[in-house]
């Protein structure tokens, strides 16, 4: 049985060391990303249960404007807008508690607005 000649590469034999080289360290540094992410271990995020978007977000209600506030849960842009009205005409918030005294905010939107404020200091602090 004869063996069939070789026909014409479609790569020159001298370019086909360079593309497996440039092969071989694209799998290592895919291998090195997904060690990274967690691997096998669940680092990686589950499309179906993403982590909850509110993490670490939070404002200074005495420096923040009206675009910030708005984003605080419970609160839109009409009663962040009192929020700075209110601060503009009776100074800064001495606790969180007192947001209260702002029209439109009781007791239910503070208690999920909580969580996003940054504690207020006293001046002397």
């Amino acid at each position: 049985m004869r063996t069939p000649a070789p026909g014409p590469s479609p790569l020159p034999a001298r370019a086909q060391p360079l593309i497996a080289a440039g092969v071989a360290v694209a799998l290592v540094a895919m291998a090195g990303w997904f060690i990274g992410s967690g691997g096998l271990r669940g680092g990686l995020v589950h499309h179906d249960a993403p982590p909850d978007p509110r993490g670490g977000f939070t404002v200074n209600v005495n420096a923040a404007g009206v675009d910030e506030l708005a984003q605080l849960p419970g609160i839109g842009p009409a009663t962040a807008a009192r929020i700075v009205d209110h601060r503009r005409e009776h100074g800064p918030f001495r606790s969180v508690d007192a947001l209260l005294d702002v029209p439109g905010i009781g007791a239910a939107t503070l208690s999920e607005m909580k969580p996003s404020i940054r504690p207020i200091r006293s001046p002397g602090k």
